[in-house]
């Protein structure tokens, strides 16, 4: 991409890779899985252009930043602790940034409004939407109960098995299944059937994605950091649920806009509609100033309306300034 900068800084004992473009305010990208800092693209450049200081990383696990090999070291501590670090040795004297997520990306800036508040200026959310800890129910037994055990966050709880079947279908197949997914309901990984076809079903690329930018993705995650990192975030779940214990009822004191598409399988969850419009959502995140719902959009919006995406955060951000 031209005009990016790429460097690694040494954050908490691994090197995390990072792309910057631009001078100003910073805005922190966080992308979801399986993704790369590449997913912000078109972000990046926008929002450089507007006077901003974008900073993407590739999370601990992903593309050119270290994956540590023990599951235990991807809690949400773990990822937090990384940004945290990060920002400290990237912008010493900015008391508090912008951070834009999506996917797994939106959870970690859900975590660091709740731990770091002091760290957020406002942020700007796309496809998760806060979600409270529930001292009930630990997310993995809610999923298995509600889609059973061919759900994918289920499938992916044992180490090396989903892997061994991603190795089998192609990395560029199982980037594709991901990234073109836009069905409104779960993702579902049944064993030698894996998103409901054959591994050998050709795969028809939107519009907005490109077998040249496909084939990025692919190179990293084939050459460099694998499935594993990504996917080790999902075996976190019960454990970033027992972690959080302490943050029940605990509601986000950070300015915040939220925007997902209606063809997006978070928003179809069970119960997500409801929280996220009848008012658990603003009640949780009380400075919550607007949720988006646009029509005929996937899970990936950041890239299949990448337009509407950067108008939408710049017009929140630049209230900021």
């Amino acid at each position: 991409m031209e005009g990016v900068e790429h460097r690694v800084i040494k954050v908490n004992g691994i090197n995390m890779h990072v792309a910057e473009k631009g001078e100003g305010p910073l805005i922190l990208f966080i992308h979801g899985f399986p993704e790369l800092w590449y997913s912000w693209r078109h972000q990046i450049a926008s929002l450089s252009s507007k006077g901003y200081r974008a900073v993407a990383p590739d999370l601990r696990g992903y593309g050119d930043t270290d994956a540590p090999d023990l599951v235990t070291s991807y809690t949400c501590f773990h990822i937090v602790g990384d940004l945290v670090q990060l920002l400290n040795i990237i912008s010493p004297n900015e008391h508090k940034v912008l951070v834009v997520g999506h996917d797994w990306g939106a959870a970690i800036a859900w975590y660091l409004c709740l731990f770091r508040p002091d760290k957020v200026k406002a942020v700007f959310n796309l496809s998760v939407s806060f979600i409270p800890h529930n001292p009930h129910m630990n997310p993995i037994d809610g999923w298995r109960a509600i889609y059973g055990n061919d759900y994918y966050m289920c499938r992916f709880q044992q180490p090396g098995e989903i892997e061994a079947e991603f190795a089998e279908m192609g990395t560029e197949t199982v980037v594709k299944a991901f990234l073109t997914y836009r069905v409104p309901g779960p993702i579902m990984l049944p064993k030698g059937k894996p998103f409901g076809h054959s591994a050998d079903t050709p795969i028809a690329l939107p519009s907005w994605l490109s077998e040249e930018e496909v084939h990025y993705y692919v190179s990293k995650f084939d050459n460099k950091s694998g499935f594993t990192g990504g996917i080790n975030y999902y075996r976190n779940l019960h454990r970033n649920w027992e972690l959080m214990a302490p943050w029940t009822g605990c509601d986000v004191k950070v300015a915040a806009k939220f925007v997902v598409g209606d063809l997006d399988l978070v928003y179809h969850m069970p119960g997500m509609k409801e929280y996220i419009h009848n008012g658990g959502f603003k009640k949780d995140v009380p400075m919550l100033e607007e949720v988006v719902v646009m029509e005929g959009v996937g899970h990936f919006i950041h890239m299949e309306k990448p337009d509407e995406i950067n108008n939408l955060i710049y017009d929140f951000f630049r209230q900021f300034d």
